[in-house]
């Protein structure tokens, strides 16, 4: 498998988003080899050296004051990783995790971190050959760096934690052995240059805003073929009405929109007679409810491409030399990001459920059966599936509580206020999931809607989104169990399968400056 080529200060969205869904190695570009050696060469002089420099020759943290002799420098990098190895809970996914090794190599890459080239060969071989450390996923606070994730990370690298190689969890030693790659003996820094920054956090924020963002442009198809369903206006889509806000998310959502319905016989049929004046918020405004999130999402985009091509441990060698103590490590950026994307998800799916709530109600769906089922009374049909979306929409509402406001002193006051961005970046997974499941139902009732409609026929685009749901779930008529069905239409929106099946050109993430 080709290796994604990367320039530290220069990577895309695009290039990361590749590396995350196809699990793609990485490495640096040649180009970056002179700054990393030259950092290198500052910190074994400074080590080598009488004048204390922090985490060179030092303690740590609230130990900074204690001299460490030359002699002494591999244990104390040794004794600093394994020292921090104190993560808990569930495994990091192995994607997500991937995605970090990426980031970390991206920062180092920046040659202000001081590691040797070794250290970046090492990540390198462990990406090429599919070495993915095992992450405990709880025990960051998002500032000092994700300390302990990224030690568990550093671990393999140095012959100690857990790695899973081949589908398989094997001691760090032995998986680097299998793959025939030797563990590095750390140098002066290099432990805490690899355990101190924001890659945990920004890879768990990444891998929340690509799958969001997959979840919105699938929402933009649903609820088109929401509106068909109960025979909404398309006048609300209107270019002109949207270039009098000049929101260019909502633009870009009601310009979606238009074309995804255009030609549908269902709305043609209905420009005449309809005793409606208005229709509820949730079709009327739906440019401005998604598009909003999508301009949410794309502010977050730019904030984390900026992070992704950070160089954010510490001290940072600078490019006059000087080996100076700073703050990048601390993940506020990277916090508020994760929450706005968090607002966004929670409100992607609120608006969702309330149209899945409009098409079940016969009296609001305009003479769709009532939880559109052929018979119902004797068939409950849909009832519980909207149960169920309300429920994960509430949930997603307490999840989307900022978590960057929240901070708490640790290490001895040292470290007085925290990001709290790793929690708030890792619960975007489950907010995603959640988000899924309320699309794939709201995209079962709308097509179960417009099949209701015929002879009339939805649009050309809309008709193929259908298509590609029935080819997993089939259309309801009488009760069945139908937790699969949820669980099959929910992996159809992650996997953007609707969206794609309808040849409309789709929204672009990094459209920032537009």
């Amino acid at each position: 498998m080709t290796p994604e080529i990367l320039i530290p200060g220069q990577v895309t969205l695009a290039q990361l988003e590749r590396i995350f869904r196809g699990k793609l190695p990485a490495r640096l570009a040649d180009s970056a080899r002179p700054g990393i050696e030259r950092a290198a060469s500052h910190i074994a002089a400074a080590a080598n050296g009488g004048t204390a420099v922090y985490g060179v020759n030092t303690g740590f943290g609230k130990l900074a004051s204690i001299k460490i002799a030359p002699e002494d420098t591999a244990t104390l990098q040794k004794n600093l990783i394994l020292s921090h190895c104190c993560g808990v809970g569930a495994t990091m996914p192995e994607d997500v995790a991937r995605l970090m090794m990426v980031l970390k190599l991206l920062s180092l890459g920046r040659g202000a971190s001081g590691v040797r080239p070794e250290v970046v060969a090492c990540i390198e071989a462990m990406l090429e050959h599919r070495v993915t450390p095992v992450i405990p996923d709880q025990g960051s606070v998002g500032a000092s760096g994700d300390l302990a994730p990224l030690a568990h990370m550093t671990a393999v690298m140095i012959g100690h934690g857990e790695a899973t190689v081949d589908g398989q969890v094997r001691p760090g030693a032995e998986a680097l052995a299998m793959k025939g790659i030797s563990p590095i003996r750390l140098g002066a820094k290099e432990g805490l240059a690899l355990i101190n920054g924001t890659q945990f956090s920004t890879a768990y924020a990444l891998a929340g805003l690509f799958q969001g963002w997959q979840a919105a442009r699938e929402a933009l198809v649903i609820s088109a073929l929401s509106t068909d369903a109960i025979m909404g206006s398309t006048a609300p889509l209107e270019a002109e009405i949207h270039a009098l806000r000049g929101q260019p998310g909502q633009i870009d959502a009601a310009t979606t929109m238009r074309a995804l319905l255009a030609g549908s016989e269902i709305r043609e049929s209905h420009r005449e007679g309809d005793t409606r004046v208005q229709d509820p918020y949730c079709i009327r405004c739906q440019p401005q409810v998604t598009g909003a999130a999508m301009d949410v999402l794309r502010m977050a985009a730019r904030t984390l491409q900026t992070e992704a091509n950070a160089a954010t441990d510490n001290p940072l060698v600078l490019s006059d030399g000087q080996i100076v103590s700073g703050g990048n490590f601390h993940a506020e950026p990277v916090g508020f990001a994760a929450d706005m994307i968090a607002m966004a998800l929670a409100e992607i799916g609120a608006i969702a459920q309330r149209r899945v709530a409009l098409m079940v109600d016969p009296t609001l769906s305009f003479d769709l059966p009532a939880f559109l089922t052929p018979k119902p009374g004797l068939n409950s049909g849909l009832m519980i599936a909207e149960v169920t979306t309300a429920a994960l929409m509430s949930e997603n509402k307490h999840l989307a509580h900022p978590t960057v406001i929240d901070s708490t002193p640790t290490s001895a006051n040292q470290e007085d206020h925290v990001s709290m961005a790793a929690h708030g970046a890792r619960r975007l997974r489950r907010m995603v999931k959640n988000l899924n499941v309320i699309l794939g139902v709201e995209a079962m009732c709308a097509a179960q809607g417009v099949e209701f409609r015929a002879p009339l026929k939805t649009s050309a685009p809309l008709q193929a989104a259908v298509r590609a749901l029935r080819t997993e779930v089939r259309a309801l008529e009488d009760d069945r169990y139908l937790a699969p069905d949820l669980a099959k239409a929910a992996a159809l929106v992650a996997a953007g399968t609707l969206s794609q099946a309808t040849g409309i050109p789709m929204p672009d993430l990094s459209a920032f400056s537009v």
